[in-house]
């Protein structure tokens, strides 16, 4: 019967795979819920809405994924509703699959994805495309969703990469753009309504109930036409009802949506240990290559008091020592030195730690690093000035001087810290060896200061250099990617900068990816539905879990984009190393993430002039679009709230309310 446990047909299966653990589930704060927990209805027909949910990667990486367990607790916290979870499987388990006709399970319950109503896939990289069909196959499920049935999940996706679907346009129902806790309710609800109907017109009907919300993208309701080069001519309903551009979900308030109330807590070894809670979302600093930054306009805080109350209800549920105070540049929240004083006061003498994963240059001081840092945790710190040269940092709009960080160094080296990471890209619009070589010169520098200020010679510098890759909805979607040798003879170059020089060369590390991944990304990232036949010939090539430098391959990826391309009259170079027009159709141009395709491209000028703009959170509107747009607006404080009166935790686990400052 479907919503069966099948882990007896399982088990047996995961004395012969690695790491059997990940596949097991009953981690601490997960559910599993009633297969009927909605009931049913006069006519018999069940009524519950039922989610599997998976992120397309290694249950280590996407068991701590932020996203995946809010979805999760919101859909789950509905009477008539239930939430289960996924991951892609690695090879041996696929293969144990396979041979036993097990299919694609849930961790949770143990059952099968197809038995569900929908299979909601977050990507937060278009790497990951290959293990979503090694999913949807395992389950049973066809890759194309042309050939499904009323038997049949709905395929929606979700994440960074659904702001660009085309390219997997053929193997998914729909896509949700942007925040997804008000959108899977929004789904659930249709859902639900449909099936209490008695399921009326079938698949069909419920997807254009869904595409008719404004919010859901349904590629099926949509024809591309070419022009006779390969450029797009156009992307229009097929069907009245469905509007011209799907416009992209944001959540205003984040302190009414404070989860994950009781996080997940991973029982196998994961790639963050800690227990998170995201500060703010959004960010309008305005670096253009951040596709990050420009699709979750416009900013929104979470109060200081709701911060609070987040961190001390995570700790209670989890038992984590350490927590991450998440967002795209967390130095940046308006009360960021009252939030972390006051949790460091909190649980001073406890083993609980803070971290900011996320910190720009010139918004870190060392008052800051030391509230982070007062239970004795000191590792390294990182900093990301992304360009080698001011130059380059004026065209990305990276405003950080060489001074700026300089002095911030100079400051960390001086109150004792021996490690500073710097992160960089390769492959920026407009530019040159040289700006690259800058790199060099900056890391040098950095080991000096330190030398200086600290007295010591065991100072260190790691250089880290990914490369760049053009984003839809920024305004370098159309700029030319620097080709896979282009890059790597850069960071050769580069190598051999800081390894000539015998004074600061052992003591900058110096880690880098080559170009090829990047190329990959780049054809997938601003695909359209071409790609498609691309992504299904690597996966029948046996392409997996691409992300992972040791499962991918680059010629197996360009022998298979070469043959599907090759009928359509355009290559990998047409979408990766090519710049576009003004006028060109982009292949995501109806999906509207609130800014004006017009505003985006005056900032591709502007970047080619080495123009500036400041972040709009402290100076007039440069009318990007997102506020009016989407009837939103900036949401900043100071709130003038502290996180007093408080409970200060003690090392005895004994608390005791602190007077009120």
């Amino acid at each position: 019967m479907p919503g069966q446990s099948r882990f007896h047909e399982l088990e047996p299966l995961l004395t012969r795979v690695s790491k059997p653990i990940q596949y097991v589930g009953g981690e601490l704060n997960s559910t599993v819920k009633d297969w009927n927990v909605g009931g049913f209805g006069d006519d018999g027909e069940e009524l519950t809405v039922r989610w599997a949910l998976m992120y397309p990667d290694a249950y280590e990486v996407g068991v701590p994924n932020q996203g995946m367990m809010i979805l999760y607790e919101v859909i789950n916290e509905q009477e008539s509703a239930l939430a289960e979870r996924t991951y892609a499987v690695w090879g041996d388990l696929e293969k144990e699959l396979r041979e036993a006709g097990v299919p694609q399970l849930t961790v949770d319950g143990h059952r099968a994805v197809r038995d569900f109503d929908l299979f909601g896939i977050s990507f937060s990289t278009e790497l990951g495309y290959t293990n979503m069909l090694t999913a949807l196959d395992l389950a049973g499920v066809p890759l194309h969703a042309v050939d499904r049935t009323d038997e049949d999940p709905l395929v929606i996706i979700g994440g960074h990469a659904s702001f660009n679907p085309e390219p997997v346009a053929d193997f998914i129902d729909a896509a949700i753009v942007g925040d997804g806790e008000e959108a899977v309710l929004t789904v659930t609800a249709i859902v639900g309504e449909w099936k209490e109907e008695g399921r009326p017109g079938g698949r069909e009907e419920l997807l254009y109930r869904l595409a008719g919300t404004g919010g859901v993208y349904v590629p099926r309701f949509y024809d591309v036409d070419y022009l006779p080069d390969g450029r797009i001519k156009r992307v229009a309903p097929n069907r009245s009802g469905v509007p011209w551009r799907v416009a992209k979900h944001t959540v205003m308030d984040l302190d009414a949506w404070p989860y994950p109330k009781k996080p997940l807590v991973p029982l196998a070894e994961s790639v963050h240990e800690r227990m998170s809670v995201e500060i703010f979302r959004g960010c309008t600093r305005g670096c253009r290559f951040c596709q990050a930054g420009m699709i979750t306009r416009p900013v929104r805080e979470r109060s200081i008091t709701g911060i609070g109350e987040m961190v001390e209800a995570g700790l209670q549920a989890t038992g984590f020592e350490e927590v991450g105070l998440l967002s795209l540049s967390s130095a940046d929240h308006s009360e960021i030195a009252e939030i972390t004083k006051g949790l460091a006061d909190r649980y001073d003498g406890t083993n609980t730690g803070l971290s900011l994963p996320s910190t720009r240059v010139d918004a870190f001081n060392i008052d800051l690093a030391n509230e982070l840092t007062r239970n004795g945790r000191r590792s390294g710190l990182t900093f990301a000035p992304e360009g080698g040269s001011e130059r380059i940092r004026k065209v990305i709009n990276k405003m950080v001087s060489e001074d700026d960080l300089i002095r911030t160094v100079a400051a960390a080296y001086g109150a004792g810290w021996r490690q500073v990471k710097l992160y960089f890209m390769c492959g920026l619009p407009t530019e040159t060896d040289e700006d690259v070589l800058q790199i060099a010169e900056l890391a040098k520098r950095v080991i000096e200061t330190g030398r200086q200020v600290s007295g010591r010679k065991d100072i260190r510098c790691t250089v880290s250099i990914g490369g760049f890759v053009p984003k839809p909805h920024t305004p370098f979607q159309w700029a030319a990617q620097l080709s896979a040798d282009g890059t790597d003879e850069r960071l050769e170059k580069l190598r051999q900068a800081i390894r000539a020089d015998r004074r600061y060369g052992s003591s900058i590390g110096f880690r880098y990816h080559d170009g090829k991944p990047g190329i990959v990304e780049g054809l997938l990232s601003r695909g359209d539905r071409r790609i498609g036949r691309v992504i299904e010939a690597v996966w029948r090539d046996g392409g997996r879990f691409d992300g992972w430098s040791e499962h991918f391959s680059y010629e197996r990826w360009m022998a298979c984009a070469a043959s599907a391309l090759e009928p359509f009259g355009v290559d990998v170079d047409w979408y990766t190393t090519r710049e576009r027009e003004e006028s060109e159709v982009l292949p995501w141009d109806h999906i509207d993430s609130g800014l004006d395709k017009e505003w985006l491209w005056q900032d591709w000028l502007d970047a080619l002039d080495e123009t500036e703009v400041d972040d709009c959170r402290w100076t007039p509107c440069f009318d990007c679009g997102v506020c009016p747009q989407m009837s939103t607006e900036i949401e900043i404080g100071p709130t003038g709230k502290t996180l007093l009166p408080l409970t200060v935790i003690r090392p005895d686990g004994q608390r005791f309310a602190a007077a009120q400052q």
